[in-house]
């Protein structure tokens, strides 16, 4: 391979990037960027690669989950908050009855970015340019605001560096405590069928704390009770921004994108020759790939390859995204060449991309039991490939929002109206996003007990 500086991606073709009308003024902005504070550590990327390994190895389960695309009209610190907890909330119901530790990772603090299928688009006979996300022009439809403004890049970093601030406060300033388990409901949920499962969690929860006090084990005593590790993610398209806040770690003179923990390739720029494949292969982030139905097996192992040269467990995180009534078809072959090949990945479902549809009703949006069944089916495949199901990649909010149909809820086409507040596509909401949690911890435990069953014959 030719030699990788965190600029080389410029001489490569590139795809789903703006094309900012004031070269002067993009300058400037980069400029600013490249001086700022890095808004994570390089040691931070390192722990969560550490974590996923221990998915690769079949130890862990990875949540990843967030905005379809942040915005700068809805941040706010209740947002942020609401978001964090439905996290906890579906760790929590993982962990306990998956009986396995749960990585957590935010599409947070820095998922601003979106990419578009169509450059423009036309309303009304009127032609602009495409929304691509806050990050780069204005989601209202006029001419001022479809201009991109490299300025946006500086108030996404502020954003994110705010986001990040109150992220770690909640995660280690007591708001993660086991304790406080009953208190991460949001109240639409306590509506909700659900709540009195999640309770019933939380009491047991409880009990065992109290045990566990007795003997002499506190949040005092395993920091893990009252804290817990969350990282953010967000993907690797406006390359101006990445390159800007890349660093050199001073412990290791490795490069790092400092703009989040990890970063991933989407199924629109996963080019092996591409822009965003060449500035990734080069920092030592974890990386995630999306994987789309007409990935073929040769171009996976070059992409994988090309990510991850050396092999390395926690590095590279294949992210499923075939649809429902494809998965169980398309995924196989993949996961068996990558199996045969010796590759060390782990595999994630994102249930979402594969399953949007228009509604009778005008609104994009994607059926919940289509969701289900993705996720469902790539449990299906990696029980009968012998492979580990490792992980979970989500749009959704804290928020009560009617962006998919079905659920415990039943939101109807009728319905969406009623709080459809995406910029871009489909979120699942608090509720949704529990039902999930306790589908996620069926399969998990049906996984682990697979596996006992297995051990005991091999005996």
């Amino acid at each position: 391979m030719t030699a990788w500086s965190p600029a080389s991606w410029r001489d490569k073709p590139a795809k789903q990037l703006p094309a900012y009308p004031d070269e002067i003024a993009l300058k400037k902005a980069e400029s600013t960027l490249a001086q700022m504070p890095p808004l994570v550590f390089a040691g931070e990327a390192r722990n969560l690669k550490a974590h996923l390994a221990d998915v690769c190895a079949g130890k862990a389960f990875l949540l990843q989950g967030g905005d379809c695309a942040e915005s700068f009209a809805e941040f706010g610190a209740p947002k942020i908050r609401d978001s964090f907890r439905v996290l906890l909330q579906m760790a929590i119901v993982m962990t306990f009855s998956g009986a396995i530790p749960v990585v957590k990772v935010g599409r947070m603090a820095g998922q601003f970015a979106k990419p578009r299928s169509e450059d423009s688009e036309t309303r009304d006979g009127v032609t602009l340019p495409s929304y691509r996300g806050d990050i780069i022009n204005g989601f209202e439809f006029t001419p001022a605001a479809r201009i991109p403004d490299p300025q946006r890049m500086i108030q996404a970093y502020n954003q994110s560096a705010a986001t990040l601030n109150l992220l770690r406060a909640f995660a280690s300033g007591g708001y993660a405590d086991l304790h406080r388990v009953n208190n991460w409901s949001l109240d639409f949920i306590k509506d909700s069928p659900l709540y009195d499962r999640y309770n019933h969690i939380a009491q047991q929860i409880s009990q065992a704390l109290d045990f566990m006090a007795a003997c002499g084990v506190t949040g005092e005593t395993v920091p893990i009770i009252r804290e817990t590790d969350f990282y953010t993610s967000h993907e690797a398209l406006l390359l101006p921004y990445e390159e800007a806040l890349t660093r050199i770690d001073s412990t290791t003179g490795d490069p790092y994108a400092c703009s989040a923990h990890m970063l991933w390739i989407g199924a629109r720029t996963n080019q092996t020759e591409g822009a965003q494949v060449e500035y990734v292969r080069g920092i030592k982030n974890p990386l995630g790939l999306k994987c789309p139905p007409n990935l073929d097996t040769d171009t996976l192992l070059r992409l994988i390859d090309t990510l991850n040269p050396e092999n390395e467990p926690g590095r590279l995180t294949l992210i499923a995204r075939m649809g429902h009534d494809q998965v169980e078809s398309k995924l196989p072959p993949l996961v068996r060449a990558v199996q045969r090949e010796g590759r060390n990945v782990v595999w994630s479902c994102d249930p979402m991309h594969g399953n949007t549809i228009k509604s009778a009703t005008g609104y994009k949006t994607r059926k919940f039991d289509h969701v289900l069944g993705e996720v469902r089916g790539f449990f299906n495949v990696h029980r009968a490939e012998g492979t580990h199901a490792g992980g979970i990649h989500l749009e959704l909010t804290g928020q009560n929002v009617t962006e998919c149909t079905g659920g415990a809820q039943h939101i109807t086409d009728e319905n969406l109206s009623d709080r459809y507040r995406t910029h871009c596509d489909p979120r699942l909401n608090a509720t949704q996003g529990l039902e999930m949690a306790f589908l996620l911890a069926d399969e998990l435990r049906d996984m682990r007990n697979t596996r006992k069953q297995a051990a005991v014959a091999a005996e």
